[in-house]
């Protein structure tokens, strides 16, 4: 049958549209992780659409499905729990709203395509709170219009090419409607992957497959099953499990080689894009600093096996846990943070933060550890706050997210936490508190690039204050005098330090003495977070 004469897209059709999506992905991730132009490690576009969109191709991978709406519910409900990133939950979103448009329908004709592309827009719209145009919701918005004028002909394939034709037009103008994107001379990354993804599913109902470079059907069998130790005898105390991406020609062999030195229960899973690890050891930090000479971190879980080993015994002893009020779940880039979350009241860490984006699922799992019937979240990152609200919808509890971008505006939350008001005064305590705090944060450039009249290169120290590039250069010491000068204008003086896993004790005490010279031995504190991107994350309050 001539293509052109497609009028339908059955079961088989669908499930091989979704499969080809996470192919495309997949295999174009560097290319979509490259064109972020910011010279700070960032979430990653390309792995967090991937990370989301595999999900669905794992899901879909083995198993016969017999309705195009079944095929694209499952999909959606795979995704949007895999979520990770700002990228990854609005792709998820327009995925779901495909999904509520062909519920029911054993196959889907021109006009219901174009109807659930439209669903799918309206969707992402609707979650986002401020929609920024020059983004993938532009390039989806203008293509499902041009789907719909497109419908009127009865043939999918028209579709299709109406709504990729549609959509590189709009791609192409997000250069000019993003400064930043314009001054580097690219297109959005986002709207780059949806794009990819309608090729790749126009593929699909031609009958063309996209072979991808990651096995779905295997994935789930690259993670080793150790719930069987003897947990009553552990020698190392942390289950350490990281996921990298490979950005440079290190041996995988010679990680592997290192790590075997830091504990047991050892797996080392590689291919061209990625190196996956889990690893028991006693010191998590120096398996993620070895790791972060081999790419940037995509996720990263720490798990103290002996606490929860005590923790299993004590609700075994005591019966089911009795449900408190109120609970809270934060999000935190490093052990060190972590334990400061755990005495402020925390009741449930995430492991995650910049490059390392904690998917719905993962948030979700952590809310349901929770005994409480209201739950408060804290993203302490601004590309989390979306997948965190995705945790919302899906959660049997009252979940509140308060949206918190930094890891000091967490902890400032946490220290107006009170049990004692309602639910309404803590939610509005909460997030009125983040603004008493500043938070800025050194780390090393990822890639060369001008920003904000800076001249940045690759590996430069760079200095950030509330997100936004301050300065740049060499020594790390001009930057740290030049946020303190920063904080000085702010009129705060209450300054904390947590200094990152690749930093030494030594390095960290000299830096923090500069900090007391400006501020006072008593108003600074040094605290060792752990966390792997930041070399340092300053919080300045008042």
């Amino acid at each position: 049958m001539n293509i052109t004469d497609i009028k339908t897209i059955d079961a088989r059709a669908m499930r091989l549209m979704i499969l080809n999506a996470a192919a495309t992905i997949e295999n174009n991730c560097t290319k979509l992780n490259d064109l972020n132009v910011f010279p700070v490690p960032d979430g990653d576009t390309g792995s967090n659409m991937a990370l989301t969109v595999s999900a669905a191709a794992r899901e879909l991978a083995n198993g016969k499905r017999e309705s195009a709406g079944e095929i694209a519910n499952i999909a959606a409900k795979a995704m949007l729990r895999g979520a990770r990133g700002n990228s990854g939950v609005i792709t998820s979103l327009l995925f779901r709203g495909i999904a509520t448009e062909l519920t029911g329908l054993d196959t889907c004709n021109a006009e219901a395509l174009s109807n659930a592309l439209q669903s799918g827009v309206a969707a992402a719209y609707k979650a986002v709170s401020n929609p920024a145009e020059g983004t993938i919701l532009t390039v989806s918005r203008l293509a499902a219009d041009a789907a719909v004028k497109a419908a009127q002909s009865g043939s999918i394939m028209f579709v299709f090419d109406k709504a990729i034709e549609a959509a590189k037009e709009a791609l192409s103008q997000t250069t000019e409607m993003n400064p930043v994107l314009k001054k580097a001379g690219v297109v959005d990354a986002g709207g780059f992957g949806w794009v990819l993804i309608l090729e790749a599913m126009k593929d699909a109902v031609c009958g063309n497959e996209i072979k991808s470079s990651v096995d779905f059907t295997a994935q789930a069998s690259e993670s080793a099953d150790f719930s069987s130790f003897d947990s009553e005898d552990i020698t190392f105390a942390y289950c350490t499990e990281f996921i990298v991406s490979r950005t440079n020609t290190n041996d995988p062999a010679n990680l592997k080689a290192e790590l075997e030195k830091l504990g047991d229960s050892l797996v080392v899973v590689d291919d061209e894009e990625i190196i996956k690890v889990h690893v028991h050891t006693n010191d998590p930090g120096s398996a993620l600093h070895l790791a972060i000479e081999y790419g940037q971190f995509i996720s990263v879980k720490v798990e103290n096996m002996k606490l929860q080993h005590s923790n299993k015994i004590a609700e075994d002893l005591s019966g089911a846990s009795p449900v408190a009020e109120y609970g809270v779940v934060a999000v935190s880039p490093g052990e060190g943070i972590t334990e400061v979350f755990g005495e402020l009241g925390v009741d449930e860490c995430v492991s995650g933060g910049q490059t390392m984006n904690p998917s719905t699922d993962d948030i979700l799992a952590a809310i349901e550890k929770v005994s409480a019937k209201n739950i408060f979240v804290l993203p302490n990152n601004k590309n989390i706050i979306l997948a965190a609200e995705q945790a919302c919808e899906i959660s049997d509890k009252n979940v509140i997210v308060i949206p918190s971008k930094t890891v000091p505006q967490g902890i400032c939350a946490m220290q107006a936490y009170d049990t004692d008001l309602s639910i309404d005064e803590i939610k509005d305590t909460m997030t009125e508190s983040l603004s008493n705090v500043t938070t800025m944060q050194m780390t090393t450039a990822v890639r060369d690039s001008n920003m904000n009249g800076l001249d940045i290169k690759k590996d430069d120290f760079i200095a950030l204050c509330e997100g936004e590039l301050m300065a740049g250069g060499k020594d790390e010491a001009v930057l740290i005098d030049m946020l303190i000068s920063k904080i000085k204008e702010t009129d705060r003086d209450i300054i904390t330090v947590y200094f990152g896993c690749d930093v030494s004790e030594e390095e960290a005490v000299e830096m923090s003495a500069r900090f007391e010279e400006a501020f006072g031995e008593d108003n600074v504190s040094l605290v060792p977070g752990g966390q792997s991107v930041y070399r340092y994350i300053v919080s300045a309050e008042i």
